[in-house]
């Protein structure tokens, strides 16, 4: 095979992600060796081109780069645990989410079958896989990763974080965190003004705004500000203390109650601010709640 014929690949698992995948793998011209547990889910796939095998054995069998994207890594167990025997010279890429733990002991788990595990969390729903934008976060062996880079690049960006097998599970799970606190609290907010005839077309141009301010890297973009903060364990408070801050959350409170909407989101917002009142920090920036994150008990 020459360096510019792309590479064969097993994907394994074909709900929405997984069948992305390798649509995309056979979009490129990857010959792509498909196994669900539910068989019809490979038909379209089949009829692109993939090739179906009939046992996880089989999909093993077929290709070193085997991909992995099911629900959970439990499902990876269920799915070629007892084929463990066929994993002796795989490279297992899993795509699946997990705890940083369980991407640990399934990289143990694989090399124990004389496998390698490579550990990835897709930064984008199924229908950006391939597509302008996407990006995986990848963690274990960097050695394995770039031998089948090219044909993983196919899936989006390559963003390699470290040789800590459970490093791409802890940024996935970062991401997404972050992702959904920050739209649960666009909601949230959009709900506050809905309660006043104030629609969410009039509001989405203040929120967008405040979002810019917070990527901006300039000297006045907050994440900037509060990365430099984080680092040197150090949260100047001036004329804008958290304890003033702490003061607002509470009105946020009064105001989502007396809209008649659900108060959990900014109640627990005003409980960490309080609780980095008492820890001592009322004369500090907003930044020092980042040390009760870091020190829960007090």
């Amino acid at each position: 095979m020459s360096d510019s014929t792309p590479a064969p690949v097993t994907v394994i698992g074909l709900g929405p992600m997984g069948a992305k995948m390798a649509e995309t793998f056979l979009a490129k011209g990857h010959p792509t060796t498909v196994w669900n547990r539910t068989a019809s889910k490979a038909e379209p796939l089949v009829a692109k081109g993939a090739v179906l095998a009939a046992t996880p054995e089989e999909a093993l069998a077929a290709n070193e780069l085997v991909v992995i994207s099911q629900t959970d890594y439990t499902a990876m167990y269920d799915s070629i645990g007892a084929a463990a025997g066929a994993l002796k010279g795989r490279v297992l890429v899993n795509l699946s989410s997990g705890s940083p733990d369980e991407l640990r002991e399934a990289g143990a788990w694989a090399v124990g079958h004389g496998a390698e595990l490579v550990a990835g969390g897709v930064m984008v729903p199924p229908p950006g896989i391939g597509q302008p934008g996407a990006y995986v976060f990848y963690s274990g062996p960097e050695a394995v990763l770039d031998r089948h880079r090219d044909t993983l690049k196919v899936l989006g960006d390559i963003s390699y974080v470290g040789a800590d097998t459970g490093l791409s599970g802890l940024y996935y799970q970062a991401q997404l965190y972050l992702f959904w606190s920050t739209l649960a609290a666009y909601m949230h907010a959009t709900a506050m003004l809905g309660s006043a005839g104030v629609g969410p077309e009039e509001f989405r141009p203040f929120a967008a705004r405040t979002l810019a301010e917070l990527v901006d890297e300039g000297p006045m973009g907050y994440l900037k500000i509060l990365c430099g903060e984080m680092a040197a364990r150090s949260y100047p408070g001036g004329e804008n203390s958290l304890l003033m801050q702490a003061i607002g959350s509470a009105h946020v409170v009064e105001a989502t109650r007396a809209a008649g909407l659900d108060t959990a989101m900014p109640e627990a917002l005003k409980a960490l601010f309080d609780r980095a009142v008492a820890a001592g920090h009322g004369a500090d920036g907003l930044g020092s709640l980042y040390e009760v994150t870091l020190n829960p008990a007090g």
